[in-house]
């Protein structure tokens, strides 16, 4: 299902700018190649909430107030040739010679780690059997990082061709989680991408990196660079190689 009847030149900067019930592989695709991301309500109350707070806000479906779009202005994104490695975290990486990343070594155990003991649960089950679909279908993927054996990080997202909007990341170790993304930009920019979209501003993106783009330049940015690129390199790498 496509998004044409939502025009973004007129959205709200912040919360939902349209609400539709359809977490379909097909609708979640279309969804990020239009600039927007999902956030589902996780009890009937904050359905409740939706319908109130944003009447205005477009809606579809016979319960559309399950799932809210959003697409803010500005958004944050990490430009692969402005990728940060804080001086802090590449000293603590070159004592890391255990760690290591891979790329879609087990993306849905990545989600189920991103939603674990967060609220709301925004991460709900449905969501995650589209994302695990998107994923088997070679749109979704996740960066795993590696203590020995032992999973200590990681962050899953959609790839729209050159551009890549980063859903959420979960740290088991201190620096796991920068690690995670910063690794995520790098195999971004090594398959001939432009951006990460972390979607979510704060002090942990910018630190990596992030600078708030206006929504009008991102969707230029999705418009302009959506078309396939190469593959993201797939190989296990030493985590302290971001360190260089």
């Amino acid at each position: 299902m496509t998004w044409d009847f939502l025009d973004l030149a007129d959205a709200p900067a912040e919360g939902p700018v349209a609400f539709r019930d359809d977490l379909s592989p097909q609708t979640l695709l279309a969804a990020y190649r239009h600039g927007l991301y999902p956030f589902p309500a996780d009890t009937e109350e904050q359905k409740i909430v939706n319908e109130f707070a944003y009447g205005e806000v477009p809606a579809l479906g016979e319960d559309p107030y399950a799932v809210a779009w959003c697409s803010p202005d500005p958004r944050p994104v990490i430009f692969v040739d402005r990728l940060r490695v804080q001086r802090s975290l590449r000293q603590q990486l070159r004592n890391k010679v255990e760690w290591t990343t891979t790329l879609n070594a087990c993306f849905e155990q990545v989600v189920l780690h991103c939603r674990a003991g967060r609220e709301p649960r925004w991460l709900t089950d449905r969501l995650v059997r589209g994302l695990v679909a998107l994923h088997e279908a070679g749109h979704a993927h996740s960066v795993e990082v590696w203590e020995g054996d032992e999973l200590v990080g990681g962050t899953f997202g959609v790839r729209i061709g050159g551009v890549f909007s980063a859903d959420s990341q979960f740290t088991r170790r201190s620096g796991a989680a920068k690690v995670a993304v910063a690794c995520l930009v790098r195999r971004v920019a090594e398959s001939g991408g432009v951006a990460v979209d972390v979607q979510h501003d704060g002090d942990h993106a910018k630190l990596i990196g992030a600078v708030p783009v206006p929504r009008a330049e991102y969707l230029a940015l999705l418009r302009d660079h959506g078309s396939a690129f190469g593959e993201m390199p797939t190989e296990t790498l030493p985590a302290r190689s971001l360190a260089a």
